[in-house]
This record gives structure tokens, C-alpha cells and sequence, in this order.
């Protein structure tokens, strides 16, 4: 892998599909909840989640009657009932105790309607807990109503969905844990066994194996770390000022030796090349974390370049002040558009085929993600956008005013 930077700095392409300028889509989300279509924003966040602000007011505006008001209701219309008995009994000379059993047979008629109606949802939730509490994540409850029950039942229902899709995502994340465990730890016991039983001898070449299996082992093991401490909120996010050309350029050269270092286990050439438009660009972002951001794309965009291809590594200012683009494109054969938004997923090599040559080492499909999540925690954007060649992977980082806290 070799890395070069040009002389000059090339300005951004803004003339031609797939190139450096902005997306078909227009500029980026903006500060007032919008798409960049200019429609509003789904109900929803990037992982499914409920805004509940806005989701709450949408509900509330769908909701003519309230339980109190039922209640009111309730008490208003035996009050006339009463009444009305009263002043038949009283024009037809009926006796009182006739109309007092009438006037509460009535009353319990229309508090039993009303108790049902109320109590027949708990009890479906009830029996919907019960069914969640042991383990069956499918079960929903009906939300017909236009009341406050209704409003419960919608957030039970949400809540259903929520935990049905943690539930499966945890059983997909230890079947795919388990699989990616196993396969460098089989390839390690192959090697292991092989020079104990005097199959092979223990020279440098398969040492160098059991080396490279080893380390794939521990790659993956710091993924899962990197993406347990996303999850969990706990890493720091520490926002400075930099200058992008020195920066990135550190970061080539860091993959440059990194590549040198596996030496026939990972791919040295393919040429790096560095575009910073202007020279002089300055951006605020966490360094440490636009790191891992920058070398996973690197990383993802050497293993499907062909031999001898070429990856650039571009960066531009955004429209806020001290924001970045970013872009990582590749010569390889491109991501389909359906594959577009899957590819940031968790274990998700894609569909195309990986020039890793011999190794075979797609690497662990953990990449891709972190990157996403560490773009996320800085309240930017990461993307596939369309080019006429290979694949180009677009970062935004939004600058100092919208970084998260």
C-alpha cells in the first residue's frame, strides 16, 4: 500500500455525478428537525426510537375523549335518568320505591358499560405482559381506542416492537459473536495441532499463520469493546479545532504501516491518495474518534480495490463553520443500492466480493459500524452516495455548534 498526496491541492469536482460537490439530495439536515428534501422527519430516530415530543402531540390531537370525560358523562346521564323516572312517577302517580329500583338498575347498567370498557384493555395488557414476561415478544395489544387507554396501548405497542427488536438483535449478535469467535480460533487449533502432532513443523511461515489468526481474533475482540462502549454511552467525546491535511495525512501514513507491518496478510498495493480542499482547512471533531472513522473506511475501501487500485481520501469544508466532508472512494466493484443502508450494520460484509486474495480474511463486518457509531456521536451523517466507479462512502461532521454532548 503506498500513499501519495499531490502537490497541489485539487479543488473539489462539483460538475459531475458521483462527484465531490453536494448530493442530489441538497444540503444537510438542518437545525429545525427537516429532511433534506425539505419534508419533515419521521416519528422515528435513526434506530427506530420514538421522538416523544412530537410523537406524544399526535397523539394527544387524535384524542376527542378522555376518561373524565366518559366519567362525566356517566354521572350526568344518571343524574337525568333519575330525573326523568322522578317526573314520570310523579305525572303518573307511580310509586316512589318503583322508580328508585328503576333509576339504579339503570345507573348500574351504565356503570357496568363503562367499567367494562375500561377494564377490558388492562386486562389484554395484562395477559400481554404476563405473555412478554416469558419470553414472547410478538404479542400486541389493540389501539383503536381514542382515550387515554388507547394512548397506552399505542405505547405498549411500541414498547412490544422495541423489545421484540433488542430481543432479536441480541440472539443475531451472539449467534454472529459465535461464528466470528470460532472460525480463528478453529484455524488456530488447526495450526497448533498440526505441529504437535509432527504434521508440520513449527518454521516461520507457520508461526506467521497462527500469528494472523490470532490477530483477527483480537481485532475482533476490540470491535466488540469499541462498539460495548457506544452502547453504553461511556466514551468521552473530546472536541477540538485541527487542521484536516496534517491530520489525515498521519492517518495514511498510519494505515501505510499498519499494511507493511501484516506484510502477506494484508494488501500493499493499493496506492492511497489525499485531496484537502483548501490546504489550510480547519474542522473540530474528536480526533481520536475520527480516527477510527477514517481507518475503517480505509480499511474497507483497500480489501474490495482491485490490484494495483487506487483509494482517495477527500475532505472539504461543510457549510457551518469548523464542519467537514469527508470522502472515501474506492475502485472496486461498488456497493448495490439496495445494500446502501445495510452495509453500517453490525456483522454485514455486503455483497461484494472482497480482494483479499488468499487470506481470505473479509475482515469481521464490525468496521462499517463503528464508523457509524462514531460519526453518530458527533451528530453527523454517514452514507453510500452514488459514483460512476467503485464505491464512495460520505462523512459529514457538523462543527462545534452541533456536536453532541
Amino acid at each position: 500500500m503506498t500513499s501519495t498526496a499531490p502537490a497541489s491541492v485539487r479543488p473539489p469536482r462539483r460538475d459531475g455525478p458521483g462527484g465531490n460537490g453536494p448530493d442530489r439530495d441538497g444540503a444537510a439536515p438542518g437545525a429545525d428537525g427537516t429532511a433534506e428534501d425539505g419534508t419533515a422527519e419521521d416519528e422515528t430516530g435513526k434506530n427506530g426510537a420514538a421522538r416523544p415530543g412530537r410523537w406524544r402531540g399526535a397523539v394527544a390531537a387524535t384524542r376527542p375523549f378522555s376518561i373524565k370525560t366518559k366519567l362525566n358523562t356517566l354521572v350526568v346521564v344518571s343524574v337525568l335518568i333519575t330525573t326523568g323516572l322522578v317526573i314520570v312517577a310523579f305525572r303518573t302517580e307511580t310509586q316512589l320505591r318503583i322508580i328508585t329500583v328503576f333509576s339504579i338498575i339503570a345507573s348500574m347498567l351504565l356503570t357496568q358499560l363503562i367499567a367494562h370498557s375500561l377494564t377490558a384493555p388492562l386486562r389484554e395488557m395484562t395477559a400481554a405482559s404476563r405473555a412478554m414476561a416469558n419470553g414472547d415478544y410478538s404479542r400486541r395489544v389493540r389501539a383503536g381506542r381514542r382515550d387515554e387507554l388507547g394512548d397506552l396501548a399505542v405505547a405498549f405497542n411500541r414498547m412490544a416492537a422495541d423489545l421484540e427488536a433488542v430481543d432479536r438483535h441480541r440472539k443475531e449478535l451472539v449467534a454472529n459473536v459465535s461464528h466470528e469467535l470460532r472460525t480463528p480460533i478453529a484455524a488456530l487449533r488447526a495450526v497448533l495441532e498440526n505441529v504437535v502432532d509432527g504434521v508440520c513443523e513449527p518454521d516461520s511461515e507457520t508461526l506467521r499463520t497462527a500469528l494472523g489468526q490470532t490477530e483477527r481474533l483480537g481485532r475482533l475482540v476490540e470491535h466488540l469493546l469499541d462498539l460495548s462502549r457506544l452502547d453504553n454511552g461511556v466514551v468521552p467525546l473530546n472536541a477540538r479545532p485541527f487542521e484536516v491535511w496534517p491530520y489525515l495525512s498521519a492517518v495514511l501514513r498510519t494505515a501505510q504501516m499498519d499494511a507493511m507491518a501484516a506484510g502477506s496478510r494484508s494488501r500493499t498495493d493499493v496506492h492511497l491518495h489525499l485531496a484537502v480542499s483548501p490546504s489550510g482547512l480547519t474542522a473540530c471533531a474528536d480526533t481520536e474518534r475520527l480516527h477510527q472513522v477514517v481507518s475503517n473506511l480505509i480499511d474497507n475501501a483497500v480489501k474490495h480495490s482491485p490490484p494495483g487500485g487506487r483509494v482517495t481520501v477527500s475532505a472539504r469544508p461543510g457549510a457551518a463553520p469548523l464542519s467537514l466532508e469527508l470522502e472515501v472512494l474506492d475502485e472496486g466493484p461498488g456497493i448495490p443500492k439496495a445494500e446502501h443502508d445495510r452495509i453500517f450494520d453490525r456483522f454485514n460484509r455486503g455483497s461484494a466480493p472482497s480482494q483479499k486474495g488468499k487470506s481470505g480474511d473479509g475482515g469481521t463486518g464490525l468496521g462499517l459500524a463503528i464508523a457509524r457509531w462514531a460519526v453518530d456521536l458527533h451528530g453527523g451523517r454517514i452514507r453510500v452516495v452514488e459514483s460512476p466507479r467503485g464505491c464512495r462512502i460520505r462523512v459529514s461532521l457538523p462543527g462545534r455548534g452541533r456536536l453532541r454532548s
